[in-house]
């Protein structure tokens, strides 16, 4: 398979390039600058100056953009919108390095992760600019996409299980009450989802078994 991976400098871009070259696939590094990931292919531009003939012929572009200071967070929207903008009506799917604040705590739907009396103060702003994101893309039926939510514990330098768990709409808790994925098992399942394309139109989440 021939996928592209936009902002892949990021902690998780880099482990999604690498899972993906590992399992043989014809990977492309989408970075602004110096290109640090083990792909040999690279494209040198902004996400905004992305083009369609820059991702014409790919069978998936991960978005792994992240932004986490107040001044940038709406670019979770409009990087996102733009990705959107240039695969609309092709064939190549799209799927989103999500977040866990939009998560549903009930069947009902009616209540997030974000909105809990234990959601760091911190990190509410972050989780409202991607829950935004997320809300503008499901009006998006131009575009094969899939949103992956991570567990609520996502940690960057964790342990490879090579296990998860795949979730939906809903918080997910493994069998010791834990929701926590390390990012190279988030990649795992990236690249799982890239092979196998069973979520079009759907927000995802996983958790490490």
């Amino acid at each position: 398979m021939k996928i592209a991976v936009v902002a892949a400098n990021g902690k998780a871009g880099k482990l999604i390039v690498k899972e993906a070259m590992e399992r043989g696939m014809d990977v492309t590094a989408v970075v602004r600058g110096e290109n640090r990931t083990e792909a040999k292919k690279v494209i040198v531009k902004d996400i905004f100056d992305l083009t369609k003939e820059d991702l014409a012929g790919f069978d998936a572009v991960v978005d792994a953009f992240g932004a986490w200071t107040e001044d940038v967070l709406p670019q979770h929207s409009t990087t996102l919108a733009h990705l959107c903008d240039i695969l609309s009506g092709t064939n190549t799917r799209l799927l989103i390095v999500g977040g866990a604040g939009s998560l549903y705590v009930n069947k009902e739907h009616t209540a997030t992760v974000s909105e809990g009396p234990d959601f760091p103060d911190a990190f509410k702003p972050l989780a409202s600019a991607m829950a935004k994101a997320l809300g503008e893309l499901r009006q998006r039926n131009d575009v094969k996409w899939t949103y992956i939510s991570p567990a609520g514990d996502f940690q960057a330098d964790g342990e490879r299980s090579g296990r998860y768990i795949l979730g939906g709409e809903e918080l997910t808790l493994n069998d010791r009450g834990e929701s926590i994925i390390s990012y190279a098992d988030y990649a795992i399942a990236m690249v799982d989802e890239i092979e196998r394309g069973n979520h079009i139109h759907q927000r995802i989440s996983v958790v490490r078994a």
